[in-house]
This record gives C-alpha cells, sequence and structure tokens, in this order.
C-alpha cells in the first residue's frame, strides 16, 4: 500500500517536472508565424514608426518569419529595439499562438529645447534628451537661448545627472509652471541669453518678463501673480514693455514708449 502511495505521489511530480521541458520543446519548435508591434502611446505621440520598428526587430539577418520559435533571440530584439533613444520601454516575448510581440512605450516629453547654436530637442520627464526629429510638435514648453548640451547629455545621461546646469534649472522650473494651470497657460517661451539670465516671454500681453535668475523662482511668481492682479487691471496689458522679478521682493517695469 505504501508503495502505491509513493508511486502516486511520483507520477503527478514526473509530470510537473516533465511538462514544462515538453512544452518548451514542442513550442520551440514550432515556427514564428506573425510579429506584432504595438506602439502602445502612439495617439500621444509619433516618434517613432512601425516600420522602423520592424527593421530592428529583424535585424541584419532578414525576416524572423517562419523561424523556430525557440531560436529566436528576445533578449537581443529588445536590445535592438532600445537604442532608439525616443523609446522609454520596449517587451518582446512570444505568444501560445506563435506570434512575436514587441510592445513599446515612447518618452513622455515636458519640454522643447531650441539652442542658439543649433538643435532642436526635447527632454522627458526623466531628463532625458532626445532629438526632435519630426514635423510633430507637442504643445510643450519652449526652451531657447544660450544653453549647453553636452556629449553626455546627447549620448542619454539625463540632464538630471549632468550636475549644475541652466537647464537642468529649467527643468525644475517648467516642470513647476507646467503643474500650475495658470502659469502653464500664460508662460510660453524662456530665453537665457549670454549671461545666464532669464527672460519670459508670456502668451497674455506684450511685454517681456525678466526673471534674472532660477534663484527663488516660486516667489518671483507669486508676486508677479500680485501685480498681474492688482496692477494690471488699472493699467492694462500694454503699458509696460519689461516686467522685471530679478529683484528680491521687488518688480521693476519699464513703460512702453509711445509711438510719435
Amino acid at each position: 500500500m505504501m508503495r502505491l502511495m509513493k508511486i502516486l505521489l511520483i507520477i503527478p511530480l514526473i509530470y510537473m517536472l516533465a511538462a514544462p521541458v515538453w512544452l518548451s520543446s514542442y513550442y520551440g519548435s514550432r515556427p514564428c508565424r506573425d510579429i506584432s508591434i504595438v506602439i502602445c502611446d502612439s495617439s500621444d505621440y509619433d516618434f517613432v514608426t512601425r516600420k522602423q520598428l520592424l527593421s530592428l526587430v529583424n535585424g541584419r539577418e532578414g525576416s524572423l518569419l517562419g523561424r523556430p520559435q525557440g531560436s529566436l533571440p528576445l533578449w537581443d530584439i529588445e536590445g535592438r529595439v532600445r537604442t532608439l533613444k525616443e523609446l522609454r520601454k520596449a517587451e518582446a516575448y512570444m505568444s501560445i499562438d506563435g506570434i512575436l510581440n514587441v510592445d513599446v512605450y515612447q518618452r513622455n516629453p515636458v519640454m522643447r529645447v531650441i539652442p542658439d547654436e543649433g538643435g532642436d530637442f526635447l527632454v522627458d520627464a526623466e531628463g532625458v534628451l532626445i532629438r526632435k526629429r519630426t514635423l510633430q510638435s507637442p504643445r510643450l514648453h519652449i526652451v531657447g537661448g544660450d544653453i549647453a548640451i553636452s556629449r553626455a547629455m546627447l549620448e542619454g545621461t539625463s540632464i538630471l545627472d549632468a550636475g549644475h546646469t541652466i537647464l537642468k534649472d529649467a527643468y525644475h522650473f517648467v516642470r513647476y509652471i507646467s503643474g500650475d494651470d495658470f502659469w502653464s497657460a500664460q508662460i510660453d517661451q524662456i530665453y537665457v541669453d549670454k549671461r545666464g539670465k532669464i527672460d519670459l516671454i508670456p502668451r497674455a500681453g506684450n511685454h517681456r518678463i525678466h526673471l534674472g535668475t532660477f534663484e527663488n523662482f516660486e516667489g518671483k511668481l507669486k508676486n508677479l501673480a500680485a501685480f498681474y492682479e492688482n496692477v494690471i487691471p488699472e493699467t492694462g496689458w500694454d503699458k509696460y514693455s519689461v516686467i522685471s522679478l530679478e529683484f528680491r521682493d521687488q518688480i521693476v517695469c519699464k513703460k512702453r514708449q509711445q509711438a510719435k
């Protein structure tokens, strides 16, 4: 009786050990019958195309269709796809129906950078810089002017890990105003001059906002909000050509010259 019980216990164990091996061998020998590429956030941005991704998936050896599933190098496929800096994540896996699935997620840009020296870049939520390669322009705050782009940034180092730079300060400023409905709607562009001084270009009003530096920008914007609320209703949006916030707890305005 004891022997029978042992046999009955061993049989399920053998099955549990052998089944995965058999299934792996069975499905591994079956051909890849299709490739499914899904850009999971394609409705948000258009940084990469399926044609571009399919070329990377297949690699130099040609189409993967018809090859045994077990011979497909999923890790290598993911690695090739991840060479696109526009992507923050890529996954490759086989489904039971013989389809090679490749799911990718594009980076989420939070600001656009246009240096005076040339180039057009996007910076994502993780601080990674990518070149703007398409005509599509997501509506983002634009940072322009005298901005240095290092080789490390171009190679994928986050601007948040690149030491103290004006671009890092601009990133934190943009993240702050993007989280505020009023400032996100009011401030359009951020410009850095040769001295490292900051000017803001608003969407409403024919004036320039001189921030000075990014130091204490929250306090400066608080003062500007009070100025907009208490002074602009009396003077109108076009009375001043420059509103300077450079000096602590002061607002210095330059009146617009009247045409003769």
